[in-house]
């Protein structure tokens, strides 16, 4: 009896992917929550991508804030992944680190667009 639970049971699941999950609890690609997530996302790889660069030119926060010119608790606040922060301020940090950094910028589906206009 126990056998034939444990089969149906795993007939009953459904594997998803990542991609599907996302789409079914925070939104489909292209909905304002999805974007606020997948802007999360990219922000929060951001600040680790500068802490673990620090690190590895054994810089502490502090003289790497006074390179850019900013007090250590911002450059504190942008590892710990805070939103408010510049473009001028991140390409700063990634030039006194001696790092290039890409932006790249992605064209919005025509639905988008024509509703700005």
């Amino acid at each position: 009896m126990k056998t034939k639970n444990k089969t149906q049971h795993k007939e009953a699941m459904k594997t998803m992917t990542f991609d599907e999950l996302k789409d079914k609890y925070i939104g489909k690609k292209g909905t304002p929550e999805r974007d606020a997530y997948e802007l999360e996302l990219k922000v929060e790889v951001l600040g680790e991508m500068i802490k673990k660069v620090r690190q590895e030119k054994h810089m502490t926060q502090e003289e790497l804030g006074k390179l850019v010119g900013v007090n250590k608790s911002q450059i504190s606040k942008l590892e710990r992944n805070t939103k408010n922060v510049t473009i001028a301020t991140i390409l700063k940090i990634f030039r006194a680190l001696k790092k290039n950094i890409k932006f790249s910028i992605e064209e919005l589906n025509d639905t988008y667009e024509k509703s700005m206009i």
